[in-house]
């Protein structure tokens, strides 16, 4: 695996992390939400610029994504 899938791996670990301690829900249900709402499918495509915003950015703007595509935390 090449250095830089396994950071984003890593990050992508690490935010979901945060995601889930902001919103208050499982690290599980964190992962499913943001599948299931297109965050991760974001996160991947943008993930150049966002692991260089902090963490409270990029879940602002990862719930934003979920929220413009049906999801409804807020």
């Amino acid at each position: 695996m090449a250095r830089e899938e396994r950071n984003m791996i890593g990050y992508t670990v690490a935010l979901i992390s945060e995601f889930a301690n902001h919103f208050a829900i499982r690290p599980r249900q964190a992962y499913a939400y943001m599948k299931r709402f297109k965050g991760l499918q974001h996160l991947h495509e943008h993930y150049a610029v966002l692991h260089t915003q902090s963490f409270p950015d990029t879940i602002e703007v990862l719930a934003q994504v979920c929220a413009n595509n049906g999801g409804g935390l807020r």
